[in-house]
């Protein structure tokens, strides 16, 4: 039984070298900064960021629909399970360096013919044995199993970040369709608004026509607008059912009341900031960007494996074990059994599927190059859009409050000339429009703001720990 163990050992520690390419990080082909100019805001200086989704999304009743979409997402499941077969295929093929040794007994009973002797009774004989061994184990001398280990390795390790990907992906989706019901809540309101104070405006201009003080015109003209905001509030009230139900889908149930927002207002203000540093390199922590480079890992491992197929494949078999006639001897005296035995198959004609192999290897290598230079591209430019976005984004929310204030008291004032009799009713009409429109203009401007912070936490990989594989956080850390 040493024997064989010992031999098994042997076998292993032999094994350890492979024909793989050395695997060097490709350099990003993007630059190693953010673009700068009068659209983007200016960069500080730091360490890389690294932020939960806790910390951009502070509404705890955001917080809480995240949660909830997060434990019934059916794609985050899906995701899931891929991660657990991509765990269950690496661990199958690692145990392929292993020898599988195995135990066995057997038992057989002859009845022979009768002779004189045994005055014609037939004679018996029975055999006991039991075995311990391994039988066509693959001495793995050029690395073809270590290699398609790396490479399950690896698959694994891309599943997990695929899985993240998801995630954060779904954390976006949900906190977008958050803030869109936030938003169309607050243009119901608004159009609710204009309904309430149009209408005091058509009473007041119908009783001006009545005492002969204001042309039928200014009658008309006022229940235009009244008939717009009506007009409006049916198609937002329709917005904020279905808003509502894109909700409760990517939250996989029925979100609660308490839990909805009230109105882009009160929530937009709860989305923090989400610092980009100065390096580039940050996009080698994207979920999508990991994952594509473990695809490269991948198939950079397949080459070994594709060459190791090249030499011969050397195959081994050990058994130790006891035979005896009686079973109570079976592991008494000098009963012990060994074999031992080995074999080599050295390829000599494959009418080129060897070679064909390889090509097809590197072949997968370069397409997984090409495919994780398109995902760090890809995400630089989210990111320098995303930040793009934001550089401009302050200045725009400042003109557009000041829009509205303005439009404000320019209303104030047209109603108060109306009423005295100084201004037409068309400049009323002007800027009631103004206001409304400028209202409306406000919510969705807060609403673009929010999701600029959203897209730039999505662009930036939103936390690269959380949820990680163990391999996937080291490397994270380092970067």
């Amino acid at each position: 039984m040493r024997a064989v163990a010992g031999l098994g050992a042997a076998a292993v520690l032999l094994a350890g070298c492979t024909l793989e390419p050395h695997y060097v990080r490709p350099s990003p082909a993007v630059p190693a900064s953010w673009p700068t100019g009068p659209a983007y805001p200016v960069q500080q200086a730091g360490p890389l960021p690294a932020l939960s989704y806790r910390e951009v999304f502070k509404d705890p009743h955001l917080q809480a629909v995240i949660g909830q979409a997060l434990a019934n997402a059916q794609d985050l499941r899906i995701a899931m399970a891929n991660v657990q077969i991509a765990h269950g295929e690496y661990v199958a093929q690692r145990a392929e360096i292993l020898p599988h040794i195995g135990v066995s007994g057997d038992f057989s009973e002859v009845h022979g013919g009768s002779t004189a002797a045994t005055a014609g009774r037939g004679r018996t004989s029975r055999s006991y044995s039991a075995d311990l061994g391994f039988s066509a184990f693959e001495l793995d001398l050029f690395g073809r199993l270590r290699s398609l280990s790396h490479a399950a390795q690896a698959r694994y390790f891309a599943s997990e970040a695929g899985a993240r990907a998801a995630r954060l992906t779904l954390v976006g989706e949900v906190a977008g369709a958050y803030l869109t019901l936030a938003t169309d809540r607050s243009q119901l309101a608004i159009a609710q608004d204009t309904v309430v104070s149009a209408q005091r405006t058509v009473t007041l201009t119908r009783a001006r026509l009545t005492g002969g003080v204001a042309p039928r015109t200014d009658l008309t003209q006022a229940e235009t607008l009244l008939d717009q905001a009506r007009s409006d509030v049916a198609a937002l009230t329709t917005q904020v059912a279905q808003d509502r139900n894109a909700l409760d889908l990517l939250v996989g149930a029925p979100v609660l009341d308490a839990e909805l927002p009230g109105s882009i207002e009160n929530v937009a203000g709860l989305v923090g900031e989400v610092p980009a540093g100065l390096d580039s390199r940050i996009l080698l922590r994207r979920p999508d960007v990991v994952e594509a480079e473990y695809g490269l890992k991948a198939a950079n491992a397949q080459i070994g494996a594709a060459r190791a197929n090249f030499f011969p494949t050397i195959s081994l078999t050990a058994l130790a074990g006891r035979a005896s006639p009686q079973l109570s001897n079976l592991f008494s005296g000098r009963n012990s059994t060994w074999q031992f035995g080995g074999g080599a198959l050295a390829p000599l004609f494959e009418g080129g599927a060897n070679v064909g192999d390889l090509a097809a290897a590197k072949g997968q290598r370069n397409l997984a190059l090409a495919q994780y230079q398109q995902a760090i591209q890809r995400a630089f430019r989210e990111v320098a859009d995303a930040l793009a976005r934001r550089g401009t984004m302050d200045d725009q929310m400042a003109a557009q409050t000041d829009l509205e204030r303005a439009a404000a008291q320019a209303y104030e004032l047209s109603q108060a000339r109306y009423r005295e009799g100084i201004d037409p009713y068309l400049n009323t009409l002007i800027t009631q429009r103004t206001l409304y429109d400028a209202r409306r203009s406000l919510a969705e401007t807060r609403l673009a703001r929010a999701q600029n912070l959203v897209a730039l936490y999505q662009a930036l990989g939103g936390d690269p720990l959380i949820g990680a594989a163990p391999q996937a956080r080291i490397e994270a850390a380092k970067d």
